[in-house]
C-alpha cells in the first residue's frame, strides 16, 4: 500500500507503539471501506479476515524516524508457506488503490494525534475491539509459549494468560493464533 514516516518529537510515547497506531488506522479503514468485511488485528501488526493474514505493517527506525510500510491485500495475495493469506477483493470489498491509500492517510493522521495528545493507552483501546476475542489461543514463535490472549497492557505489550492462570507480558515477537485443541483433533 505505502509507507509513511513518523518524526519523533520530545514528549512523544515509545515509538514501538506506533504499530498498533497503524493498525487501529488500518482497521479503521477497512471497516468503513468493507463493513462487511470481518477483520480482526492481531499483536502487533497484523490484520487477518477469517484468520488469514490480509495486511501486514512493518517498522524501522532511523534516528528519530520511524518508516511505516503497510501492505495490504486489495485484489492479490501472496502464497506463504507458513500462513494462509486473504484479498479484500475476495470478500466482495473491490476497493480502488487510490481511494484505500487516502482514506488510510486520514486514519493514520487521526491516529498519530491520539498517540501524541491521549497516549498510548487510548491507543490500546481502540485497538482492542479491533482485535480477535480475548481466550483466543495463541502461540509467541521464537519462545515456543503458549497461551491465550488476554488483552493489552496499558503500554501496548501484549497480555498472554498461560493455562496455571498466571499472565505474562510479551514487549516483542511474532504470535500466531492458533485452533482450541478440540479443533485440532
Amino acid at each position: 500500500m505505502g509507507s509513511t514516516v513518523v518524526h519523533l518529537t520530545i514528549g512523544d510515547p515509545s515509538a514501538a507503539t506506533l504499530a498498533l497506531v497503524a493498525g487501529v488506522a488500518l482497521a479503521k479503514t477497512v471497516t468503513a471501506l468493507a463493513p462487511q468485511v470481518p477483520a480482526q488485528l492481531k499483536w502487533p501488526n497484523d490484520l487477518l479476515i477469517d484468520g488469514a493474514k490480509c495486511a501486514g505493517i512493518l517498522m524501522e527506525r532511523t534516528g528519530n524516524s520511524v518508516v511505516i510500510g503497510i501492505g495490504v491485500n486489495l485484489i492479490a495475495a501472496p502464497e506463504l508457506p507458513d500462513r494462509p493469506t486473504a484479498i479484500l477483493a475476495g470478500k466482495g470489498a473491490a476497493i480502488d488503490r487510490d481511494h484505500f491509500a487516502g482514506a488510510l492517510g486520514i486514519a493514520m493522521i487521526d491516529a498519530l494525534w491520539t498517540w501524541r495528545q491521549e497516549g498510548v493507552a487510548s491507543i490500546v483501546r481502540a485497538w482492542i475491539p479491533q482485535a480477535h476475542p480475548v481466550g483466543t489461543p495463541l502461540r509467541v514463535s521464537e519462545q515456543g509459549i503458549d497461551g491465550f490472549f488476554d488483552g493489552l497492557a496499558e503500554d501496548g505489550a501484549l497480555r498472554l494468560r498461560r493455562d496455571g492462570g498466571e499472565t505474562m507480558l510479551v514487549h516483542a515477537g511474532d504470535v500466531e493464533l492458533r485452533r482450541p485443541v478440540e479443533e485440532r483433533e
